[in-house]
């Protein structure tokens, strides 16, 4: 059986990798977890999931995707499968693979053969405007997580904006505000996986 394929977008410096690196921790204990980073021209990403010790180095696999992040993960998700191929026959028994897509803007989604599960992360930095611009990757995740909520004084944020743009273009799907710097927000989708994750 393959392992539950949960795929992170979002645009550069959002937090996505934050997110994963948080929820591996998070859920290590309890499932048999595997990352699959996507960046254009180097491994960043999966070295960073590495020092930070999210999981075992040989859990972790960082590809180069060149060119357009979008179509590794839509279009032409076939690294990406071979990266979770690669890990399905190194570990047998993986039930959780995170797909960390490289940094894309709002027009990002992950092909349905590559993520069962979908979350977009959005930074309160990038303006309070970003849930209103709409996008797939706002409209259609499964979750969309509203990062770095600790620097919306500081950038001129309203929340409130926020949260009533996010209800506005997500009326049935859920979103949650967070700063995972310090946690807030973690347990809601450490929870929002465990409740959906056919495992």
């Amino acid at each position: 059986m393959s392992a539950y394929r949960i795929g992170v977008a979002g645009p550069v410096g959002s937090g996505k990798t934050a997110l994963v690196d948080a929820l591996c921790k998070a859920l290590r204990d309890k499932y048999r977890i595997a990352v699959v980073t996507n960046d254009i021209y180097t491994q960043e990403d999966a070295q960073f999931l590495v020092r930070s010790q999210a999981l075992a180095r040989d859990r972790i696999i960082g590809v180069e995707t060149g060119g357009c992040p979008h179509t590794a993960i839509r279009e032409d998700a076939s690294i990406n499968l071979a990266a979770i191929a690669q890990l399905e026959v190194q570990f047998t028994n993986l039930e959780l693979i995170f797909v960390e897509s490289g940094g894309d803007n709002l027009a990002s989604t992950f092909s349905p053969e590559l993520a069962d599960l979908t979350i977009y992360v959005i930074d309160v930095a990038a303006g309070d405007k970003i849930p209103r611009k709409g996008g797939p990757g706002i409209t259609k995740s499964d979750l969309l997580v509203i990062n770095k909520i600790d620097l919306a004084p500081y950038v001129g944020a309203d929340l409130t904006v926020m949260e009533r743009d996010a209800k506005k273009m997500r009326p049935t799907k859920p979103f949650i505000f967070t700063n995972l710097k310090d946690g807030t927000g973690l347990s809601f989708i450490v929870d929002f996986i465990g409740d959906r994750a056919v495992i």
